[in-house]
């Protein structure tokens, strides 16, 4: 009798192991559940995304002077408009500049190019029947020769305009700093100050690695997107503007053209009407 009881003890305590265990290996499986949707990255859609612009590791600082990205308010007998002339260019806004005022107009204007004679776009807000108007655009080196300067052609409405180098200009040199103006007079009969933008554009040579994925891209969108994760900022911004210029009615490009301009916070300007590229000389 014994024994039967002894066997019962034993049959009994083996039946229970296994189920303990059984339940602690199956806790850890428990917990890790919620765990499981964090895991999936999203990172399959980001391909279908408009391209969006990403400030280059390197300095972003091209050269020791200010920039301005936005034109001050009516000055030059110049009349109010909503959204100010406007470079379109990457900002950062500058820290501890020591009495300035408008620190937020103030600050970093600049961006690469790989283009040996790039394109420049800028929002005009000011119009062809201004009498006596006029603007110009220049483009020095970094001790201030002219590499550049010619009158620009004020638009019949508010837009965004792109202003080419021609042919017939020095292409631009590889890890040099050139600084570019635009400036406008509403009267030229007055003596006062244009409205004017400025900033920085330094061309560079891409690596074997962003060669190779540009080579790569099937289509100019993608080469667009590769251009803007790069930092490659003038690139970018004028191969999406010649393709909305020839597909102006795909819905596709423009929200890409809008990607892209809230990247740099001008979604203000990112319906503006684009104007046809200027004919080289």
């Amino acid at each position: 009798m014994k024994w039967i009881l002894t066997t019962a003890l034993v049959l009994g305590s083996t039946t229970q192991y296994p189920a303990q265990v059984i339940a602690q290996t199956k806790q850890p499986a428990t917990t890790k559940q919620p765990v499981q949707p964090v895991s999936t990255p999203a990172s399959p859609q980001q391909p279908t995304s408009g391209p969006v612009f990403i400030l280059p590791k390197a300095p972003a600082r091209l050269s020791p002077v200010s920039g301005r990205r936005a034109g001050m308010g009516s000055r030059d007998n110049c009349p109010a408009v909503p959204n100010p002339l406007t470079a379109l260019v990457p900002f950062q806004e500058e820290q501890n500049v020591a009495g300035q005022a408008n620190k937020s107009i103030i600050g970093i204007v600049a961006g690469l190019t790989t283009s040996e004679r790039p394109t420049f776009w800028f929002y005009i807000p000011y119009t062809k029947d201004l009498s006596n108007s006029s603007a110009e655009f220049s483009l020095q080196d970094s001790v201030e020769n002219d590499i550049y300067r010619n009158a620009i052609a004020l638009p019949s409405k508010p837009s965004v305009i792109g202003i080419s180098l021609p042919n017939t200009v020095t292409s631009l040199e590889v890890d040099k700093t050139y600084r570019w103006y635009l400036k406008v007079r509403c009267n030229q009969q007055s003596a006062s100050i244009p409205v004017y933008v400025e900033g920085d554009i330094k061309r560079i040579n891409l690596d074997s690695r962003v060669m190779q994925q540009l080579e790569a891209a099937t289509d100019p969108r993608q080469q667009i997107i590769i251009y803007a994760e790069k930092g490659i900022w003038f690139d970018a911004l004028n191969m999406l503007a010649q393709i909305r210029i020839s597909h102006s009615n795909n819905a596709s490009f423009e929200e890409d053209w809008q990607s892209l301009l809230h990247s740099i916070n001008l979604d203000n300007l990112a319906k503006a009407p684009i104007v046809n590229l200027p004919n080289r000389q």
